[in-house]
């Protein structure tokens, strides 16, 4: 016969309320507004979607200016990819009419976090007209027998 400790209602209490915090911070995270560009690494975040299908996890980000040979896609961790592309030109902040800031920006960077468990060896990429699409085979950890 085994003996296991049982937990206090303190511990069960402090467990729920650190869970409900790191919830909360990725949900606030998500919610809040942040500038699209890193100025001291002269990067700009290009605009990217993940679309989830029963196969596989299809991540598409504009690149625009990107040169397609300096296109780097690396997975880190389990759950997140970066990609990084040299741009053909720089692009300046009074490209878009903002004079309260200098700077310019030669290089496009993101971090995308997958949200399903995937194979990230198995990564498949197309890059057309400006677009990357990446394209991950999703892991399907638990199976249901059928009878």
């Amino acid at each position: 016969m085994s003996t296991r400790r049982k937990r206090s209602i303190f511990e069960i209490i402090n467990e729920y309320f650190e869970n409900l915090q790191e919830r909360t911070e990725r949900f606030r995270e998500a919610l809040i507004e942040k500038p699209s560009w890193n100025r001291r690494a002269c990067t700009m975040e290009p605009l990217q979607n993940i679309m989830v299908t029963p196969t596989e996890v299809i991540v598409t980000v504009d690149l625009p200016y990107a040169e397609e040979n300096t296109i780097s896609v690396k997975p880190i961790g389990g759950d997140t990819i970066e990609i990084l592309a040299k741009m053909k030109r720089k692009i300046r902040f009074d490209d878009f009419g903002i004079t309260h800031y200098k700077g310019k920006f030669e290089t496009l960077y993101c971090q995308t976090r997958i949200p399903l468990p995937v194979y990230m060896d198995k990564m498949e990429l197309r890059f057309k007209k400006g677009i990357l699409e990446i394209h991950l085979l999703r892991k399907h950890e638990h199976e249901i027998p059928i009878e």
